[in-house]
Order: C-alpha cells, then sequence, then structure tokens
C-alpha cells in the first residue's frame, strides 16, 4: 500500500478521535513538539524506523514520550500503541504532520509563511491575518522567518499561492530581463 494513504488514513483518524474527545489543541501542540523533535534529532528519527528487533515498539513509545517531557496526553498515547500495534512508527513523523494540517484545516485555521528582511511589526502580521481572514473565512498562523538576503520586501506563502514582493526577486527578473534582451543583440 502507498504510504501516503497510509499516512493519511492514520492522520484522519487521529483528527476524528481528538475532535470526539475535544482535546484536539492538547494533541496538535503535542504533535508539533514531537515533529519537532523529529526534524531536529535525525537519531531519534532513526529509532522510529528501526525494526523492532533492534529498538522495542516500548521503548521508541519511551522515547516519544521523554521528547515531551515525559507528559504526554491520553490520546496521543494511545495513538502511538496503535502505531506501535500495526508496526506504522517509522511514519510517525509523517503522520504527525499531517495531522496538524487537517486538524487545522477541520477548525478553519490555515498556515502560512512570512519571509522578510527584519523581524515583522505586530500591526503588520495583524493586517496580513486580517487580509486572510478576509478573503477566506479562516484565521490564519503565521510562521515567521527573517532573511536579509531578501534585501527589502517580503515573501508571502499560503497553501498552493505565493507572493514574492521581495526586492531580491524583482532585482533577478530585471537581471533575467537584461540578459534576454543581451541575447537578441548577438
Amino acid at each position: 500500500m502507498n504510504h501516503s494513504i497510509i499516512v493519511t488514513r492514520y492522520a484522519r483518524a487521529l483528527v476524528k478521535w481528538v475532535r470526539e474527545t475535544g482535546h484536539g489543541a492538547i494533541v496538535v501542540s503535542e504533535a508539533e513538539t514531537l515533529g519537532t523533535a523529529l526534524r531536529s534529532l535525525p537519531d531519534l528519527r532513526r529509532m522510529m524506523v528501526a525494526a523492532d528487533d533492534v529498538v522495542s515498539p516500548f521503548e521508541k513509545k519511551k522515547l516519544l514520550q521523554s521528547a515531551l517531557g515525559n507528559r504526554m496526553s491520553q490520546e496521543l498515547s494511545r495513538f502511538l500503541t496503535l502505531l506501535n500495534k500495526n508496526d506504522r512508527m517509522g511514519l510517525v513523523q509523517e503522520i504527525l504532520r499531517d495531522f496538524v494540517d487537517l486538524y487545522h484545516r477541520s477548525v478553519g485555521i490555515r498556515k502560512a509563511h512570512l519571509t522578510t528582511v527584519e523581524e515583522p511589526s505586530e500591526r503588520m502580521l495583524q493586517r496580513l491575518k486580517a487580509l486572510v481572514k478576509q478573503k477566506t473565512g479562516d484565521d490564519v498562523i503565521i510562521e515567521v522567518d527573517v532573511d536579509p538576503s531578501l534585501v527589502g520586501g517580503f515573501v508571502f506563502d499560503i497553501d498552493d499561492y505565493l507572493m514574492d514582493a521581495s526586492v531580491k526577486r524583482q532585482l533577478d527578473l530585471i537581471r533575467e530581463q537584461f540578459v534576454e534582451r543581451n541575447r537578441r543583440i548577438i
């Protein structure tokens, strides 16, 4: 079976379950913490995909629990037990990532990414949130990155929409036009 189908099925099941229990926000927070740990700690990620005779399912769950400071919701704990039982711990990072995205969509929240030259003001963030709310009707969580190489302006990415209003991009466009014009001359 295709991994993406498996990942989506488990993520949807977890969304459905936490919506029923009412603890979605808690499990999302834990899933985001675990996702960060799995991305930043390659050894932890390798442990999750290791064969059960190398790292037991119990040890895998304990490692994830320790990444949360030994505090884990009952829902996530039971879900990880299910993943262990079905030999799916190797997909835990992808499942949790999809779960967070699906849960946010189910409660009307979109994720966006803003890259600027310097830390944006709270006023700018509020204006972007209001604009997205006006256009889509959804709330938005904006992740911010600072990238001085943009020279000025910003890059705003939400869903499949990318607005690149950076000075760097404008300079690249001018450079491309200049090169193209000079090719015609030769």
